[in-house]
């Protein structure tokens, strides 16, 4: 079965799936009002050093100052020529440490020698706001393209790990050090294995382009101010994820199905052919079975075939998964039972991972196996499992105990956090669809129902804090899509109903 990236384009929320033979393995989601912000690069002021933890906030103009480590402070020097980098959110080059993409600290230099408070800084974000979190901020720019990321601020030439072939490292690393400018640095990335020389050098071109706009808009910025904005998520993801590798990119949105030609065509147009534009009308994700999946992908409990279950919760230190044999009975003896049940929540496991951006701290507790043989084998098969998965994943043996210890590098919420929000009920000892989520429901059901539906007012009945939303932050989506399909379109609120709860009727 082919691989899809299925592009789902409305005006109050963009959803993209990657489908690979027929099963969704990784889901991003952007809202208006909550835009993606790794990549921006802005003109900071430090507001706070804090010697003691090394490390400074610095006020970019955001809600919260943003965090930044000594370690990820620019300074013009030799010692930096070693740095280690990461590109795709992965590592990728050939050095080989555990530094996460930054530079080792120089003997000697502290986080007061370095910053003052008051002082202007160019900064990027590198890690999205999480939680209460300020985001995580880094000096050190880098700017993606297609087949290169660029480093202006280090000399340095990297290859993509995942690019195996000798021949092919050296042929792209002898074409970087002829075409780079001196003192400029450049990761070739995985997709440029098969990159011409014109390719490499249409992408370094327009990267000393962008470069030296950015410079000349940062001297320019005022503090606080926003100096570069990377690019939206569908372009972004279509940069990073299509990839040969792709067999079609599926949007059901005119416009963007367009922007996303004209962007294809500039940089890699021997790929615009694979993308289509969806025009039935049943909705995209109902045809792939994606909504099915991502309300499966909310759930604390998720089934394994052979009967047995795991149970995923998200603490604020860590995310701890549960593995139990449930309705599955084994056919011989109970160790087998428990190492049928283990190897089979390995391969759910890794994938829940990857499709709910789950990062952090996570521990796996697996059912105890007496079997050193066994616990070896659990361990091979969840180290396969991961291999796809493009965000650095370290792990640990299994324990005596059963238990696995994995860290998975983390860039933005999980999909729980951007879906959900603590329970009004309950103080939030567990989690409800947020008020934006149901809102965006609700509008997916009207159009879906809009054109065999008889009947041209539109009654929604619903909890009075997503009614509030709907008529106020949502007023003009209600407009456009009463335009659109010519019903009249009324809100009540209903307080005895429960928050994700609501109920639309058509009406002549």
């Amino acid at each position: 079965m082919a691989t899809d990236l299925v592009i789902n384009a409305t005006s109050f929320e963009i959803r993209i799936a990657l489908v690979e033979h027929g099963n969704l393995v990784e889901f991003f989601l952007e809202r208006p009002m909550e835009k993606g912000l790794v990549g921006n690069i802005y003109k900071g002021k430090v507001v706070r050093v804090l010697p003691g933890m090394q490390a400074a906030f610095v006020d970019i103009g955001l809600e919260r100052t943003g965090f930044l480590y000594v370690d990820d402070i620019h300074i013009l020097s030799d010692e930096f020529e070693q740095r280690f980098y990461s590109c795709d959110n992965k590592p990728c080059c050939d050095h080989n440490d555990s530094t996460n993409g930054f530079i080792g600290r120089i003997p000697g230099k502290n986080i007061e020698d370095l910053l003052t408070e008051g002082q202007d800084l160019l900064v990027q974000i590198c890690k999205e706001p999480i939680g209460t979190k300020g985001a995580r901020l880094t000096s050190h720019i880098t700017l993606p393209c297609r087949n290169l990321v660029f480093m202006p601020m280090t000399d340095h030439i990297g290859i993509s790990r995942k690019i195996e072939e000798d021949e092919i490292r050296q042929q792209l690393r002898n074409e970087i050090e002829n075409l780079r400018p001196a003192g400029t640095g450049f990761i070739v990335r995985t997709v440029a294995e098969s990159a011409t020389r014109e390719d490499l050098e249409a992408d370094m071109e327009f990267l000393l382009h962008l470069w030296s706009e950015i410079q000349d808009l940062a001297a320019k910025a005022s503090c606080r101010d926003l100096v570069y904005e990377d690019l939206d998520i569908i372009l972004r993801v279509v940069r990073d994820v299509f990839s040969p590798d792709v067999d079609r990119v599926v949007v059901d949105d005119r416009k963007t199905y367009e922007r996303v030609l004209r962007f294809l065509e500039t940089f890699v147009p021997h790929l615009s052919g694979k993308v289509h534009h969806y025009k039935d009308s049943k909705p995209i994700f109902d045809v792939y079975g994606v909504e099915v999946e991502i309300n499966r992908a909310l759930d604390k409990k998720i089934w394994l075939r052979c009967g047995g279950y795991i149970i995923i919760e998200a603490t604020e230190a860590l995310t701890v998964v549960d593995v139990n044999t449930g309705r599955y009975v084994g056919k011989n003896d109970l160790e087998e039972t428990i190492f049928k049940t283990n190897m089979e929540a390995v391969k759910e496991i890794a994938y829940q991972l990857r499709l709910r951006n789950i990062g952090g701290i996570i521990i796996v507790d697996f059912i105890d196996m007496e079997s050193e043989e066994h616990r070896e084998e659990v361990f091979r098969a969840l180290t396969e499992a991961v291999k796809k998965d493009k965000s650095r994943i370290n792990i640990l043996k299994v324990s005596e105990f059963g238990l696995v210890q994995i860290t998975r590098k983390r860039s933005r919420e999980d999909l729980t956090r951007i879906m959900c929000e603590p329970c009004c009920y309950c103080n939030g000892e567990g989690m409800l669809k947020s008020s934006p989520t149901l809102c965006y429901e609700i509008f997916r059901k009207i159009v879906r129902n809009a054109s065999g539906v008889h009947g041209n007012k539109v009654t929604v009945k619903v909890h009075p804090k997503v009614a509030d939303m709907m008529l106020k932050e949502e007023a003009v989506t209600i407009n456009n899509l009463e335009d659109e399909f010519g019903k009249s379109i009324t809100i009540i609120p209903c307080r005895d109903l429960h928050m994700e709860r609501y109920d639309i009727t058509w009406e002549d």
